[in-house]
């Protein structure tokens, strides 16, 4: 590959890393998920899709082809190691939704596809950096939080099984099984009148309201607590991860990228000056 080849290679990579880091181009790209939002919000009414099918199908193609557009040119800036964009599972993310979104909109796959236009609401996620630290920070909580719904679910276990032995007879109901117990402390934990299944038990037995709080203060304050804290602690973690990004060092290949690039502008304007320097007329003036 000659030299000239390469300066306009690396210079159209360069251009392509220039594009992507323009804080337009990310506005540019939040206005398009917002836009391919009102378009799927508008083809639930059937006013709009009679008499605005062929406009809102415009409008999907368009968005379509900017989503495409732009991770061609997120691959392109990688330079010589594409690959490299799928290093990032955002980028990844991405991708699977602009690749999804290539199904056609015709057949048997009509719904599906329908289905995916709402998915390019969820690239927001990926374009708005506090919320990839937020979603960042559920999926880092995922084990944490399976340990506290395995505690959860033994004292939902321990509960049930007494609450039948207790109030089955009295209220049948709300007890008559241990499937249906369950069902009636997921209504008591998520506060759904459960004040009335505790009357109810309280009728035949007036110490019942013990069970009753103590179910409430370990299954909703202390469990809910449990899991408020388990996400802010995360969530400084993300934060400080975050950081320590925003001031790694630029890597080896970034480096070698900007040396031969720079040593590249430096030939260009040494043979410019020798050019200018032995133009006839320069040297007629020199004379």
């Amino acid at each position: 590959m000659s030299e000239a080849s390469i300066s306009q290679k690396i210079t159209f990579v360069a251009r392509c890393q220039r594009i992507v880091a323009a804080p337009l181009f990310n506005q540019m790209i939040i206005g398009m998920i917002l836009l391919n939002g009102v378009v799927v919000g508008l083809e639930t009414s059937r006013w709009m899709v009679e008499y605005f099918d062929a406009l809102l199908g415009g409008i999907n193609q368009l968005v379509l082809g900017v989503f495409i557009l732009e991770a061609t040119v997120k691959i392109v800036a990688y330079g010589s190691r594409p690959w490299r964009y799928f290093s990032s599972g955002w980028n990844c993310f991405d991708f699977t939704i602009i690749a999804l979104s290539l199904i056609p909109a015709a057949g048997p796959l009509a719904t599906l596809a329908r289905l995916v236009r709402v998915l390019r609401v969820l690239r927001l996620v990926s374009a708005f950096p506090e919320l990839r630290v937020l979603v960042d920070t559920l999926l880092r909580s995922l084990p944490s939080m399976l340990h506290i719904a395995l505690l959860m679910g033994i004292i939902f276990y321990i509960y049930g099984v007494a609450g039948y032995f207790l109030f089955h007879e009295v209220d049948p109901v709300h007890w008559r099984s241990l499937p249906i117990a369950l069902l009636s402390l997921f209504r008591i934990v998520t506060f759904e009148d459960w004040t009335d299944i505790m009357y109810i038990a309280m009728e035949a037995m007036p110490w019942a309201w013990v069970y009753f709080v103590s179910f409430v203060v370990m299954g909703a304050f202390v469990m809910i607590n449990l899991f408020i804290g388990v996400v802010l602690n995360n969530l400084e973690e993300a934060k400080l991860r975050r950081m320590d990004e925003m001031c790694l060092p630029p890597s080896q290949t970034e480096i070698l990228r900007e040396l031969r690039a720079t040593q590249l502008s430096l030939v260009r304007l040494q043979k410019r000056m020798e050019a200018t320097t032995y133009s006839p007329k320069v040297m007629g003036a020199v004379q």
